[in-house]
């Protein structure tokens, strides 16, 4: 993997805190920080510059009520548009619990407390700990729910929505994953690896 320079690092850390703004629901909290966000995207450069203007670009024009109703209408109608990643790797079974609990183990080994009113596999509470966490720990972090994050874009690509270029500007961090995606995901027990046991997994 190509190591990156410290100018670069800093600059996909942005991206990706962003990144994670944008992709919250559009409250006041959010919304009174697009001007510190078009801010730090104005001084960052990099895969998922343009795609993350974008988004920001709709967030900035956009009437709160119709952004709000959008957000909703994006992520909360179907599960297989849900930020939350680790259905993606899971689906409703057993072991997504076990995702969950060791991806909060994770977080705790680094130094990382979400809120407790959020579960760890929230997309922007991912993004907040990989824009944060030294790039070891991001890119583990990251690498493991690189499939959700293809999926969730795929499934996507049916609507026509801003939110589909900050998906895309997180995927623009990333290397390239040659492996096949699967169609669903699984209902049963079955399915990708669980988390691995360097990235938080086995205590």
């Amino acid at each position: 993997m190509k190591l990156l320079r410290p100018r670069a690092r800093r600059d996909t850390a942005a991206l990706r805190q962003i990144a994670g703004w944008c992709l919250q629901y559009p409250d006041e909290a959010v919304l009174g920080k697009l001007r510190l966000l078009r801010a730090c995207l104005d001084e960052s450069t990099g895969p998922g510059h343009d795609e993350l203007g974008r988004t920001l670009a709709y967030l900035e024009q956009g009437d709160p009520g119709e952004l709000a109703s959008h957000y909703i209408e994006v992520f909360d109608r179907k599960p297989r548009r849900t930020l939350h990643l680790s259905w993606f790797l899971d689906g409703d079974t057993r072991r997504r619990g076990e995702t969950l609990a060791a991806l909060r183990r994770f977080y705790r080994d680094h130094g990382f407390a979400p809120a407790e009113n959020e579960l760890p596999d929230f997309l922007p509470v991912i993004l907040e700990f990989a824009a944060a966490a030294s790039p070891d720990a991001a890119t583990q972090v990251l690498t493991r729910f690189h499939p959700a994050l293809k999926l969730l874009h795929r499934n996507m690509s049916t609507m026509d929505t801003p939110y589909r270029d900050a998906v895309a500007a997180v995927l623009a961090t990333l290397p390239a994953v040659p492996a096949p995606l699967p169609a669903e995901p699984p209902a049963e027990l079955v399915g990708l690896d669980p988390f691995p046991t360097g990235a938080g997994g086995g205590r």
